[in-house]
């Protein structure tokens, strides 16, 4: 039985159907949930067309007025959801369906309007479709059925949230159809949650590749990438080819590239607005472009005629996406070619990822310019204008050329024109081969004369502010001198001899700059051998003092002696104790406070105090907090010194300390020039009442 869709799919040449078209089309199957997985460019598009046509037409060949939505079709990008849009179109052509799509990046009011005006199937990406939906200009009451396609891809882009949403706004009694070229554990839980006892069918084979895209390895000098890619698409002539690079800069770097040799290139990326990425895929589509550079963005979904050549610039993250990737050519039983650039820092992560996703790929390299050229002369002589019949004008003209020039001339002026269509091959070096590093020339400085300055190490003379002083005074450069030799009391300098005589003639008697003099010496200056260093190379400096920045023992910061910070004698350095243990190297019981009469105060009675182990707070004396000073309290000045020092009770000989107390020498309480602190500040002055 010829039906509406079997007549569009034989206007299209579709003598058969692919495994998945034939699979989701059994008619036990038409009312059935359906979870498939099928290889990318293998014709789901197409078969989810197919397989809903029945839920939507029911007995009937053409559809009725258009209403609310009947089908509903999420796409994960917006390439995809024309695309889909596309193919539906002619499907579903001769049933007077009306196919409408509602994708972000696009006039929202335009969309408002093709929806309120109806349509049979909605297109869409998912964050476009759920605004819709809120909005309220798209009614999902009547809503047969609901196609993900790629819903894998859209889990991975986040939109898990936005198709439950949309789950949950349709009928219950929809059919459910799920298309995903893989089927992880989220794929799985969002058909358990959404689909009604769904079917599973699977068309990829497990050992096999897809028997139409032939994959190639080719092995490039890390400095050869681009030349690759070059030599690559000239080889193939003028198939048309798709270059994926990981980032929007490779992909703008690489259409560049190519666009100043010669090649019509188009580039398409996600920071291109709708209308730029529609007319690059129609720039492919009408054959004004024979290049794509492209990122992950044009991985999956996207369909151009006449593709035969996928070029991996760089090698995608996962073998998911170099299955996509390549799916863009070999399809609908058309033969294409997967190339993988691959330098030698890539050469373990090509092995791997064509071994995790089972595919067998020819290693080799790029085409050399000798395969270039020979290929070149195979084209020109298949070209089909040899069996074209001449006209009478072409006759005529081409007897004026053999009255002038040899056929053999003729036909070499020809050859040039023909190569001068494209740009020339390039030289590729061998994969395995590093660029060589040139060893550092040493020229010969040649003869030379010797002078003195008169400044030196005492006057901070240094060679970086001494270089363009002689240039600049002597009116020569840089490379005539040769080495500059500071001492302490002068610095000797060495001049190409060529220009001594020109160095004298420009200086004034003499004189550089600031009064420094420069003399000719008779003979190269006998310079002192350094010393040799002691203590390594953190030893200490000669000429310095021991135990300088990085050497020798020198004096702790904090009191006493360190070893050597490199030295062999720091393992012997004993351990500090824990804080408050003393000084941090040796544990000493902590002095005792004295008892305020202990330090000689009159009115304090003499009271015996006992003594508590080291590390433990000092003892008080009987009685109330002396910080509420009483008369015949203890004197408040020596406990606050107490506190305020660090130390309890002072420094061990007794004297009061802390950062307001006394210090040693001066009076007690007070500051070493005898003159006592402010009220309640020292050790000894009363405190002040208040007003």
């Amino acid at each position: 039985m010829i039906t509406p869709l079997s007549e569009a799919l034989a206007e299209r040449g579709y003598d058969t159907l692919t495994p998945v078209q034939e699979a989701v089309s059994a008619p036990e199957i038409v009312e059935k949930d359906l979870l498939v997985s099928a290889q990318t460019g293998s014709g789901k598009t197409v078969g989810f067309g197919i397989a809903i046509a029945p839920t939507l037409l029911g007995d009937q060949d053409r559809f009725d007025r258009a209403a609310t939505p009947l089908a509903l079709v999420v796409a994960p990008t917006r390439e995809l959801a024309f695309q889909v849009m596309r193919e539906l179109k002619w499907l579903y052509e001769k049933t007077g369906a009306i196919v409408t799509s509602c994708v972000g990046g696009m006039d929202m009011r335009n969309e408002r309007r093709a929806l309120e005006r109806g349509a049979h199937i909605v297109v869409g990406t998912p964050g476009r479709l759920r605004d819709h939906i809120e909005r309220g200009s798209l009614d999902l009451s009547d809503v047969r059925a609901v196609v993900l396609d790629e819903a894998d891809e859209m889990l991975d882009l986040g939109f898990r949230e936005d198709l439950e949403f949309m789950l949950g706004e349709a009928p219950e009694d929809r059919r459910t159809l799920l298309f995903s070229a893989t089927v992880p554990p989220m794929i799985a839980k969002l058909a358990q949650q959404f689909q009604n006892d769904a079917l599973r069918i699977s068309t990829i084979g497990k050992a096999e590749q897809h028997a139409d895209i032939s994959y190639q390895a080719l092995r490039v000098a890390q400095s050869d990438t681009e030349n690759a890619i070059f030599n690559l698409l000239r080889y193939h002539g003028d198939e048309t080819a798709i270059i994926f690079a990981n980032t929007r800069a490779s992909v703008n770097h690489l259409t560049a590239r190519l666009s100043n040799r010669g090649l019509s290139t188009v580039s398409l990326s996600g920071e291109l607005s709708q209308t730029e990425r529609s007319h690059a895929l129609q720039a492919m589509r009408d054959g004004r472009a024979k290049v794509c550079v492209a990122t992950d963005v044009a991985a999956r979904g996207i369909d151009l005629p006449n593709l035969t050549l996928v070029i991996h610039a760089e090698l995608p993250t996962n073998q998911e996406t170099l299955l996509h990737r390549s799916g863009r050519t070999g399809r609908a039983g058309r033969k294409g070619i997967s190339a993988l650039i691959v330098p030698p820092k890539a050469t373990k992560k090509a092995e791997r990822l064509l071994k995790w996703a089972k595919l067998t790929a020819d290693w080799g390299r790029a085409p050399s310019a000798e395969e270039i050229k020979a290929k070149d002369e195979e084209r020109l002589l298949a070209d089909p204008v040899w069996s074209e019949a001449v006209s009478e004008d072409e006759a005529t003209f081409a007897a004026k050329l053999l009255e002038q020039h040899s056929a053999e001339t003729i036909a070499a002026a020809y050859l040039r024109l023909y190569q001068s269509r494209h740009a020339a091959p390039e030289e590729l070096s061998a994969p395995e081969e590093r660029p060589e590093r040139k060893p550092r020339e040493i020229k010969d400085f040649g003869p030379s004369r010797w002078f003195s300055l008169s400044v030196g190490r005492d006057e901070r003379a240094e060679p970086r502010w001494l270089l363009p002083l002689i240039c600049r005074a002597g009116n020569i450069d840089k490379t005539a001198i040769g080495a500059i030799r500071v001492q302490d009391n002068e610095t000797f300098l060495e001049l190409s001899e060529p220009k001594v005589q020109g160095f004298i003639d420009a200086l004034d008697n003499g004189v550089l700059e600031d009064n420094i003099k420069a003399t000719l010496l008779n003979a190269a200056p006998s310079l002192p051998k350094p010393a040799p260093r002691k203590g390594g190379k953190f030893g200490d400096r000669p000429g310095g003092k021991p135990g300088g920045k990085f050497g020798g023992s020198r004096d702790d910061k904090f009191g006493g002696r360190r070893d050597d910070r490199f030295g062999a004698e720091k393992f012997d350095r004993p351990k500090p104790h824990r804080k408050g243990s003393g000084d941090g190297y040796d544990r000493k019981p902590k002095p005792r406070k004295p008892h305020a009469s202990e330090m000689g105060d009159p009115n304090v009675e003499a009271k015996p105090v006992k003594s508590k182990p080291a590390g433990k707070s000092t003892d008080k004396p009987a009685g109330k907090p002396a910080s509420k000073h009483r008369p015949g309290a203890s004197n408040p000045g020596v406990k606050l010194a107490g506190r305020l020092s660090g130390k309890p009770g002072g420094q061990p000989n007794g004297k009061s300390a802390g950062k307001f107390g006394g210090k040693p020498g001066g009076k007690s309480g007070g500051r070493p020039s005898g003159k006592p602190h402010k009220a309640g500040a020292g050790f000894d002055a009363a405190r002040r009442p208040k007003r």
